[in-house]
């Protein structure tokens, strides 16, 4: 994964970390992604999922691997 995206993913895993749905409700945050917990984790953390898919997405655009993902 280029380093780009790094960065994101390990801010992802931190806010999740420390979002309800991992510490009162006992999820895993693989658990928590899904639809049904979705009204449980932060706004904060959806955004940065979803800055992660769009880094993701920009691995594989060609246009974008010539550019640089947009790290922020």
């Amino acid at each position: 994964m280029p380093s780009s995206c790094k960065e994101i993913r390990a801010e992802l895993i931190e806010c999740m970390l420390k979002s309800d749905c991992v510490l009162k409700q006992r999820n895993t945050v693989k658990e928590c992604f899904k639809e049904e917990h979705k009204s449980d984790v932060p706004a904060e953390c959806q955004s940065i999922r979803r800055s992660f898919a769009e880094c993701k997405r920009g691995m594989i655009d060609p246009r974008m691997r010539f550019r640089g993902n947009k790290t922020q």
